[in-house]
């Protein structure tokens, strides 16, 4: 009797264990595809926005797997150059923030709007659901400079009808403690909020 109910307690344990896995495999993918403040850069390992998204979504019950593609110094064509691997991961769903590092350089904004239009044509050719997150830029850029970058996301935006947040730090820039000495990226606080800020937006887009 005793012997045949740790069989069958080994049993069971057995199967979930090889199941975990499967059911793992079986999540919805949720690509974070950008730049340092998508890949968490000057953060530990679970600090970036990636990850708290992830815990968000798992408290509230959606059951995807956040994937973090973000790559710290990547422009717009670097997206272009890298939208063969987002795609060979099958997402469901593509957080698309890019931009910050064209601005910073002072690349032409029509050079970014190209970039960011083949980017968004080349997921919905792919059946992929898309948020785009866009940024702005420090004052000293100019004013004029500053608008035709902004002008760059609502236009590629309003254009594909795709989600839209578009400023990335809109819920944190007057919060203390939420960017790193550098001035450009967040912190862990930081991350938390982006994620707060994105969930809004990208929760119509999932399913449970």
């Amino acid at each position: 009797m005793h012997v045949d109910v740790r069989r069958g307690l080994i049993v069971s344990v057995l199967i979930l264990l090889l199941a975990g896995p499967a059911l793992a495999a079986d999540r919805p993918v949720l690509v974070c595809f950008g730049d340092s403040i998508t890949a968490g850069y000057g953060l530990q390992t679970g600090q970036s926005f990636p990850d708290a998204l992830q815990r968000d979504l798992d408290r509230q019950g959606y059951h995807y797997k956040v994937n973090n593609q973000g790559t710290s110094g990547a422009t717009t064509k670097d997206a272009v150059a890298s939208l063969r691997n987002i795609l060979l991961l099958h997402p469901e769903v593509v957080i698309v923030e890019f931009g910050g590092n064209d601005g910073l350089r002072g690349l032409p904004p029509d050079q970014t709007r190209r970039n960011l239009d083949q980017v968004l044509t080349t997921l919905e050719n792919a059946h992929i659901k898309i948020l785009l997150a866009g940024i702005t830029l420090p004052p000293n850029f100019g004013s004029d400079y500053i608008q035709s970058f902004e002008q760059v996301f609502r236009d590629v935006a309003g254009k594909h009808h795709v989600a839209f947040v578009p400023m990335i730090y809109k819920d944190l820039i007057h919060v203390p403690g939420t960017i790193q000495g550098d001035g450009i990226h967040p912190t862990a606080k930081g991350s938390e909020i982006i994620a707060n800020t994105l969930l809004p937006i990208l929760k119509p887009l999932l399913k449970k």
